[in-house]
This record gives structure tokens, C-alpha cells and sequence, in this order.
């Protein structure tokens, strides 16, 4: 283990630790209200804890492994000592797993049981991504006076609510997750994961998407089936979103996200929410993919500690964000910073894009088909995505493209991005998907951000209002900004099947000739916040 500890060290670029010399407390049994007893394991320094805090995450992930030696370990050799418990329903955790259903309840619980322990320490500190970072706001309006931080890292307050949009339904993250969280138990789960995860993408394209569950998994899903069936207005969704409790939450938080998580909107709204109540907060905001921000193990060491302790963190702004493009970290007061200012790109004929009103020009059309949809190339996802070479994609006929000309001097982008599209098809139900390129002297194309919305009544020729994921990336000198549009991004998003069916039961797939129309009188834009530098 010292090993692997070395290794982590290297890789998350950690301060040398306080000891490698650890002791487990394995099992502890943490009764919740209803009788069910959760598991839990303790790590701290061998020799005794002299009050050192304890760093609490709650995981349906397990509590060992690879798991343990990346986010627990580090923590443990660093001055906290380190509960980690396995969720309902899973790991040896008793009771039946319902997904993010009964954090609430259970969170509460086991707060209620740690401070009463004789070994507690200074503090809590609650910390953890992803679902282990939405298990933290669900109890953030009720904590204890022990708690003294959160640090919640590529997570948000109301989980499932992004990627159950009616007009934009995500795939990947309610179906591969759902996947994945029901085979990890398996017998020779890790061995067989390269398998499961092919399997997996092939039940993607299972019609009707109801199967997917039988086809991935060989049994029925409760959670898939919700998902499908539940949009993110159904009410039944309303036990899952802690929204209304962020302003509420009596400790300072620092969040960590990422510009290509799938959770930032929601993460980033979390946070204003917390600015605009005055609470004490801060924001960092890194070039990470979901699966990327392992670097927020240094705000569990900085911020959290030191507020463990009483004691004021490192200071800096409250915002910091990794400015793409240029490479670079920079502090801002606020989010969305000030002074930058939304102009309008306005699609052209040709394929140019330019901040001048658009001439009189015929539409763009393009050909979209379910049954062969528009695939998605890096971008926004839960388990890879990022940045990539957009060149294939942009070859693809169902894909249109607008492109500056050389830029003369640099453009920043940083804040919220949407676009504006007049489209039209042939059929009455479609979607339109925009995207934000970076064009660089050699003509390649990578991917900065984008975005979905679905349309009834597409057959009529009307603006499409499409929100993009937020961003801050300069745009060099010498490179050329690209859009984009096309009618899909599988399977980021589910493929519209062209029929209006619900996406659980839709069986047939219909082919739509689309219209982009970008004249005088029909400006199809995407809007930037920009500041242009010399």
C-alpha cells in the first residue's frame, strides 16, 4: 500500500503526508430511523487521532479499492481521520437501494450517530463527488454545529433534473449510470467491465428504450424505468431536488466543477445561490471531465482543514476558473463575471459566422436520420468527453458548419453561451443541436461547448432558443470561431425519433429534412459574453 500511496501522491501532485501508517475500523454499523443499519469503515493515523477532524463521504460506490486509495487514504495520511459508508442497498449497506431517494433521511442519521462518537474530533467536514457530492446538499440546510465545511466536487443540488429535460433528454447519464451502479456487485464485476460497457452501448439503440434495462443488465431496473418514464417537471422527482436548501446551508462551501461535467449548470446555479444569500463560498472551475476532478482532493486539505480547525483557508477570490485556450487560472469576484458582455455571431451565408448582420441568403439544409444519428464527439459527459479533434464529425452531411474569419487579435469568452437558430423541418419533432469550435491555425477543430433543445411543432419556421453549457476560453489570435448545427448528439442525447412518441416506448424512427435559415429577416446567432483583448 505504500506503494500505491507514493503513486497517488505523484499523480494528484499532493503534499509529502503526515504518516503512512494507518488503521482501519472496518463494518461499523450506523443505524438509520427505519431500522437499517449502514456500513462504514474508519481510516486514521495508527498511534491515536489527538482530535483530528473527520472528513465524512457517503458512497453507493463501496468503500475499498482503487476507490479507497484515491479519495480516503490521501485524506487520512493528511491530517483527518476519514469515515466513508456505503449508501443504502449497497456494499453490505442494509435496506434496498432506491437512488438518491433516501440521502435525506440517511444523511441526517449518520450525522446524528458520528457526533456522537468519542473519537469525532475537531469537526466534520463533508466531502465527495458526484452523487457523494448531492448527498451533502440534501442534509446542507439541517447540519450540526460539528459540521464545518462542505466540499462538494462535480455534483449539483438537484441531481436528475439536467438530464431529464423534456426537450433534451439525456441518455448516458441516468442509463449508463443506472447500468452501472447494477452490475458493480456482480461477481468478477471489474474483470468483466470492458465487456458490460459494450454491452451497455448497444442497448443504447434498443427500441423501444424501455428494454434497455433487460437488454444491458439481463433483468429489470426500477431506477431505469423511472428515468424513462419521469420527466424532470414530473413531481415525482421533487423528493430528489434539494434546491431549495442551498440557501439555507450554515457552513462555508467550496465547489470544484468542471466546463465539461455534465453537471455544471446546475453546480454553477448552486453557487450564485449562494453568493446572492450572502453565504461564504467560493467556486473553482477547471478544464476537468466529470471523471477528471480528482484535484479537488486539495480544497478537502486547504479549505476544509483549516475551517476544521477554526482556522481562515489560503485566501483568494471567490471564483477561480481555468481560462481554456489560454491555459491559464485566473480570480474573478463573481459568477458570471462582470464586464463581459453578450454579442451576437450571427450565422451567414457560405458557412461564415461574423458579428455583422447576416445578407440575404438561401437556408441550409441537411438530411437527419435517427436510425444513423449524429453521434456525439468529446463535449459534455459523465464517463469520458472532453476536448477532441472535431474533423469527422464536421465531414459528416448532417452536420453544419459556420466559421469565422482569422481572428486579429484574441477573444475571451467567459459566462453563460446560448444560440438562437430559425429552423424548420419536415417533421413536426426535432431537435437542434449547437456547438462552439476553436479553429486553430492548422485548421483543426476542437469542441468548447454546446448544447440541445427539442422542438414541437418544428415544421413551422421559428427561432429555436438553445442553452449551452457555460464556459471561459480565449480564442487566439490567429484561430477562427466555429458553430456548428446539427440534430443530435447520440447518445449524449436520445435520438428524436421523429414521431412525438414518448422516448420509452417509441418504436418507429423517421427520417426529417432540416432548414437552417439565417437572412435578415430570420438572424440565426449564437450569443457569446466576450471581451476582446489586443
Amino acid at each position: 500500500m505504500s506503494l500505491m500511496s507514493h503513486l497517488v501522491q505523484r499523480q494528484l501532485k499532493l503534499p509529502a503526508p503526515q504518516t503512512r501508517r494507518l488503521t482501519i475500523d472496518r463494518d461499523l454499523r450506523v443505524p438509520m430511523r427505519d431500522g437499517v443499519e449502514l456500513l462504514a469503515d474508519r481510516w486514521a493515523p495508527k498511534g491515536g487521532v489527538d482530535g483530528l477532524p473527520t472528513a465524512l463521504i457517503r458512497s453507493p460506490y463501496g468503500r475499498a479499492g482503487l476507490f479507497a486509495a484515491m479519495m480516503v487514504r490521501p485524506l487520512a495520511e493528511r491530517g483527518y481521520q476519514v469515515l466513508i459508508q456505503s449508501t443504502r442497498g449497497g456494499f453490505g449497506s442494509g435496506g434496498v437501494m432506491d437512488p438518491l431517494r433516501q440521502e435525506r433521511e440517511d444523511g441526517l442519521d449518520t450525522l446524528d450517530w458520528l457526533v456522537k462518537q468519542e473519537w469525532l474530533g475537531e469537526g466534520i467536514v463533508l466531502y465527495g463527488m458526484s452523487y457523494m457530492g448531492m448527498v451533502q446538499w440534501a442534509v446542507a440546510d439541517s447540519l450540526p454545529p460539528q459540521v464545518k465545511a462542505m466540499i462538494p466536487v462535480v455534483t449539483e443540488s438537484a441531481l436528475t433534473r439536467e438530464f431529464l429535460r423534456a426537450d433534451g433528454r439525456s441518455l448516458e447519464v441516468p442509463l449508463e449510470w443506472g447500468a452501472m451502479v447494477a452490475t458493480q456487485e456482480r461477481r468478477l464485476a471489474v474483470l468483466r467491465m470492458n465487456a458490460q460497457t459494450k454491452r451497455t452501448a448497444q442497448a443504447l439503440r434498443t427500441l423501444p428504450l424501455s428494454g434497455f434495462d433487460v437488454a444491458a443488465l439481463g433483468q429489470r431496473s426500477q431506477y431505469v424505468q423511472d428515468v424513462l418514464v419521469h420527466d424532470a417537471a414530473d413531481p415525482y422527482w421533487d423528493r430528489l431536488d434539494h434546491v431549495h436548501r442551498v440557501a439555507g446551508t450554515s457552513v462555508p462551501v467550496s465547489s470544484v466543477a468542471g466546463w465539461y461535467d455534465i453537471f455544471l449548470p446546475g453546480q454553477l446555479r448552486d453557487f450564485k445561490i449562494l453568493q446572492d444569500a450572502g453565504r461564504p463560498a467560493r467556486l473553482t472551475v477547471g478544464p476537468w471531465t466529470h471523471t477528471e476532478a480528482m484535484a479537488a482532493i486539495h480544497e478537502a486539505l486547504d479549505f476544509g482543514l483549516a475551517h476544521a480547525r477554526g482556522e481562515e483557508p489560503p485566501e483568494r477570490a471567490p471564483v477561480r476558473l481555468h481560462v481554456m485556450g489560454q491555459g491559464e487560472w485566473r480570480d474573478f469576484e463573481c459568477w458570471p463575471p462582470k464586464g463581459y458582455e453578450p454579442q451576437r455571431f450571427h450565422l451567414q451565408a457560405a458557412g461564415g459566422l461574423s458579428a455583422d448582420r447576416p445578407a440575404e441568403s438561401a437556408s441550409d439544409e441537411y438530411r437527419y436520420d435517427p436510425a444513423d444519428p449524429t453521434p456525439a464527439a468529446g463535449g459534455i459527459t459523465i464517463n469520458s468527453g472532453g476536448r477532441v479533434e472535431n474533423g469527422a464529425l464536421e465531414a459528416r452531411p448532417d452536420v453544419l458548419t459556420y466559421t469565422t474569419g482569422v481572428l486579429e487579435k484574441d477573444v475571451e469568452v467567459v459566462g453563460e453561451v446560448s444560440a438562437e437558430i430559425w429552423f424548420r423541418s419536415s417533421l413536426a419533432h426535432a431537435d437542434v443541436f449547437v456547438r462552439l469550435c476553436d479553429v486553430d491555425e492548422a485548421g483543426r477543430s476542437y469542441n468548447v461547448c454546446d448544447g440541445l433543445a427539442s422542438v414541437t411543432g418544428a415544421d413551422e419556421l421559428s427561432p429555436v432558443a438553445v442553452t449551452m453549457w457555460p464556459t471561459a476560453y480565449r480564442f487566439r489570435r490567429g484561430h477562427r470561431i466555429r458553430v456548428q448545427v446539427s440534430s443530435g448528439a447520440f447518445p449524449r442525447f436520445a435520438r428524436n425519433p421523429g414521431t412525438g412518441e414518448p422516448i420509452a416506448i417509441a418504436t418507429t424512427l423517421r427520417a426529417a429534412d432540416q432548414e437552417v435559415h439565417h437572412g435578415p429577416e430570420h438572424p440565426s446567432a449564437v450569443i457569446l459574453p466576450i471581451r476582446s483583448l489586443g
